[in-house]
């Protein structure tokens, strides 16, 4: 029983490295879109610093797997799928975030953190942090000034 439970968490850990990439790319793809309209190669490969070649691949794969649509030299877009990934991994990465300020953690390191956390935590641990960070904040709003 107790192999079988070690075996299961690696498979998660596994599981949950293999989604990470392709996570990391269609957040930081759907935030180049809302800041500046469009998302090239060129602002990933700043973006993750990585070459371009790195994130031709990269994008090949996804586009592969249906999450973004590229023409050559064109800009990067997320499909219907690549978006409600992107939406997610948003919503988890500040879930991640705020519970991390919420413990105390100064707000540059829980920005590094979160960026790994946020793809190994479950969807239990996450509702927990989302609700400790709602009870913290209404306490701090209870709190007389």
């Amino acid at each position: 029983m107790r192999d079988r439970q070690a075996s299961n968490r690696h498979a998660r850990t596994r599981r949950d490295h293999a989604t990470e990439t392709a996570e990391d790319y269609v957040e930081a793809i759907g935030e180049y879109l809302e800041s500046k309209g469009q998302c090239r190669v060129t602002d990933l490969a700043a973006h993750f610093a990585v070459s371009h070649v790195t994130v031709n691949r990269t994008i090949a794969r996804l586009q592969r797997d249906g999450l973004v649509d590229n023409q050559p030299y064109g800009p990067v877009e997320l499909t219907a799928e690549g978006r409600r990934l992107a939406d997610e991994s948003r919503r988890r990465h500040d879930a991640v975030f705020q519970f991390l300020v919420a413990l105390g953690v100064s707000p540059a390191t829980a920005a590094a953190d979160s960026e790994g956390i946020e793809h190994h935590v479950s969807d239990e641990t996450l509702r927990a942090m989302r609700r400790f960070t709602q009870d913290q904040q209404e306490a701090r709003e209870k709190e007389p000034d």
